[in-house]
């Protein structure tokens, strides 16, 4: 079969590598009908996370049941699912406790401590060997396990576009929004107008949020926010967010402040000769800017990714300005029920940010296009199969 294939960073190519098979009687087989590049893929193509060997990507993907083991109770050939991104079980303690990005069973790398390098959380597909190894679904076909507890069926009314990002995306901003615990009326900030920000405005709407505002500063992006999320926007490059923010909340700060840009946030040559002293991985700049935008007392929810320990971490304005930090992998396996309900009626629409599809023989292009942010490249959705 055809799959997108890492094998250094900036260097990813469409090859031809064994089909997958039933390895075990709880997997299945997916011929993969929609497949598309998340942000966090480019941190192993950027090398942010590392990755030595081969490996084939892509953790947001959906399609047909092919294959089904022995043991498989609820799929059949032919069924139509949507897959979730992490790898969990269903029966160890923290998938009894809905915290599927914490399995203990999926992971051969899997340990407490939570180290740059060993002891990590649950398997992610196509997402290093240090999140289980496991070959992703930017492909034309895909070994799923633990299909008893993952993959979700989707009905024939819906189409690929409409329910694919209940993958990672939408569940990942939803989450960012749930773990904030909004009462209603709430103003909330979201750094970061790519495809994660715009999922987490639109959950804030639905939770009940008075004020929605978002940060960035491409304006392609923030057109998108505005216009797919229905949030203010502020552009960081031409004025202060955080001042700004304060300006139109009384002087406090937002409510809650969503950092969905991670440690690939803009950073200055100073910033980058300092991480690389310190050995650090990408920026806390995106941190930095949500805890001085958000109020006392507030919250700051950190759902963009960063992969290692940071100097100069601002513990002490967390400490005075007495906020809850939270953050972390989304559980998606806890919400997708809740939020496939939400786009079958028509309450969500998640397919308006999707700014290109193409065939999977552009990948390699695509990846291009979306990493170096050309084309208004907001969210490209791939079909393996035409």
């Amino acid at each position: 079969m055809k799959a997108l294939v890492f094998h250094r960073p900036k260097k990813v190519t469409l090859d031809t590598v064994p089909d997958p098979i039933i390895e075990k009687n709880n997997d299945i087989i997916l011929k993969v009908t929609s497949t598309a590049i998340c942000g966090s893929d480019l941190h192993i193509y950027n090398g942010l996370i590392p990755q030595v060997r081969p490996m084939v990507m892509g953790h947001e993907f959906m399609g047909v049941v092919e294959e089904v083991g022995k043991d498989i109770k609820h799929l059949k050939r032919g069924d139509r699912v949507v897959v979730p991104f992490p790898i969990a079980c269903g029966q160890c303690f923290f998938c009894e406790h809905q915290l599927s990005t914490h399995c203990e069973n999926s992971n051969s790398n899997y340990g407490p401590e939570g180290g740059l390098l060993r002891e990590k959380g649950a398997a992610l597909f196509g997402y290093t060997d240090l999140y289980g190894g496991y070959s992703g679904g930017q492909a034309e076909y895909v070994r799923v396990p633990f299909a008893n507890f993952g993959p979700r069926k989707i009905d024939q009314s819906l189409t690929d576009d409409q329910v694919l990002f209940l993958t990672d995306i939408f569940p990942t901003g939803w989450s960012a929004v749930d773990w904030a615990d909004l009462k209603g009326g709430e103003t909330v900030a979201v750094f970061g107008c790519g495809p994660v920000g715009v999922m987490a405005m639109k959950a804030a709407w639905l939770k009940g949020a008075k004020r929605v505002i978002g940060i960035d500063h491409l304006p392609y992006r923030m057109e998108v926010a505005q216009k797919s999320a229905k949030a203010e926007v502020i552009n960081f490059k031409e004025h202060d967010p955080a001042e700004i923010i304060r300006e139109m909340t009384g002087g406090r700060g937002a409510d809650v402040v969503i950092d969905a840009v991670g440690m690939e946030a803009d950073r200055t040559l100073f910033d980058k000769a300092a991480q690389f002293v310190h050995l650090e991985a990408g920026t806390l700049n995106a941190l930095k800017m949500a805890v001085r935008a958000v109020r006392r007392g507030g919250v700051v929810s950190v759902v963009g990714v960063y992969g290692t320990t940071y100097d100069n971490f601002p513990w002490g304005q967390i400490f005075d300005k007495g906020l809850r930090l939270v953050g972390g992998q989304a559980p998606v396996h806890k919400y997708i029920d809740e939020l496939l309900g939400l786009v079958r009626d028509k309450k969500v629409f998640l397919d308006d940010i999707i700014s290109h599809r193409l065939p999977l023989d552009k990948i390699s292009e695509a990846y291009h296009i979306f990493n170096n942010k050309e084309d208004k490249c907001m969210k490209v959705v791939l079909k393996p199969h035409g």
